[in-house]
């Protein structure tokens, strides 16, 4: 970091404690994420030199995934296990819609970019449209030779969208509250809060050594969930290291918007937009089903088979009790099967080598 870095985190975080101050004065949804998210976003796209650093991003999906952890009781755990054909046909929905996204974005783009090659234009409207993680989708979009820059933009608009959309359409619908499932330790105490430190961080670093996607967020959760499926109840993590992971969260999704954002490929951009309206409304109609078909909640359901991030989504039906376990199991299951499957699908759709 140069000289000037520690002076733009520091101003960044009391801007981002400012705005989710204010989130809270309004009464507005997840407002620890939601206003450090907005701010910095409006800032950087003003050209501001707002700043994510990432130790403590990393730190922020750590707690995160520890937190949400402590929610797999063993009588959670038999739940979530005894619904698994209903995770099993999220993915194939997810994988199957995200495909279906991106031949439309084919469909309507094609011939307003004639000068990119059709192989070009089919890798960046397939990674773009794919229901994943946004720095893993654009890395697989380079190596068949995208336009990483669409595929990013794509991603981040898609993220946005959901993270404010549902958890306003949740909170001023009356949607909230209805799962009173508390996570296994109900207290934080130092002692079992530093034991889960250590056993949560080890699990971190080994996904990050294992060069796995989102090893802070996965490891955590993996070393929580193993402690408290034993029925091992350390700690619970404090309300105020909650609120603090929320806010570095949404300060690292709101640098993703630069001032150059705007301005990249308007029209990209709006059919984005409307596809991942689009998105969402098929994913309801299709978690209704799975609400239907095994009875539980279908606010639940939707945060579960939504097209957002996964961080995001645990931490809306974390706020908002609505379920905690079943979205965390459905949208884990769901990045898995996408960052796996989505490059092996790719070629075996269109039979195209990498691009040079």
């Amino acid at each position: 970091m140069h000289l000037a870095t520690p002076l733009r985190i520091v101003m960044t975080l009391l801007l981002a404690l400012a705005a989710a101050g204010l989130c809270l004065w309004l009464h507005l949804p997840l407002p620890w994420m939601i206003g450090p998210l907005l701010v910095t976003a409006a800032a950087s796209m003003a050209g501001a030199t707002v700043y994510s650093w990432v130790p403590l991003r990393n730190a922020g999906q750590w707690t995160i995934g520890a937190a949400l952890g402590l929610y797999f009781t063993p009588q959670v755990t038999a739940l979530v296990v005894g619904i698994w054909w209903a995770i099993a046909l999220g993915i194939v929905w997810s994988l199957g819609l995200g495909m279906m996204f991106g031949n439309w974005l084919y469909r309507v783009h094609a011939p307003r970019m004639p000068l990119l090659p059709e192989p070009q234009m089919r890798a960046t409207c397939f990674f773009a449209s794919s229901i994943g993680g946004a720095s893993e989708m654009t890395l697989l979009s380079e190596r068949q030779g995208a336009r990483t820059d669409l595929v990013a933009a794509s991603h981040s608009l898609r993220l946005l969208i959901v993270t404010l959309g549902i958890p306003f359409a949740f909170s001023y619908s009356g949607m909230h509250g209805i799962d009173l499932t508390p996570p296994g330790p109900s207290e934080a105490n130092w002692p079992g809060l530093a034991l889960l430190a250590l056993a949560t961080g080890a699990g971190a670093l080994l996904m990050d050594r294992l060069r796995r996607a989102n090893p802070w967020f996965l490891g955590a959760l993996a070393a929580a969930m193993a402690i408290t499926m034993a029925g091992v109840n350390l700690s619970a993590i404090p309300q105020w290291l909650s609120n603090a992971a929320q806010l570095v969260i949404g300060v690292s999704l709101g640098v993703r918007f630069t001032a150059g954002f705007i301005h990249t490929a308007p029209r990209w951009l709006a059919s984005v937009a409307v596809g991942t309206l689009g998105m969402i409304v098929l994913s309801g109609l299709f978690a209704a089903l799975l609400a239907w078909g095994t009875g539980i909640h279908p606010a639940t359901m939707i945060l579960g088979t939504s097209p957002g991030g996964i961080a995001e989504m645990a931490i809306t039906a974390k706020v908002l009790q609505l379920g905690v376990p079943v979205v965390t199991a459905f949208q884990v299951c769901r990045l898995i099967a996408v960052l796996v499957l989505s490059n092996p699908a790719y070629l075996l759709l269109y039979a195209r080598q990498p691009v040079a």
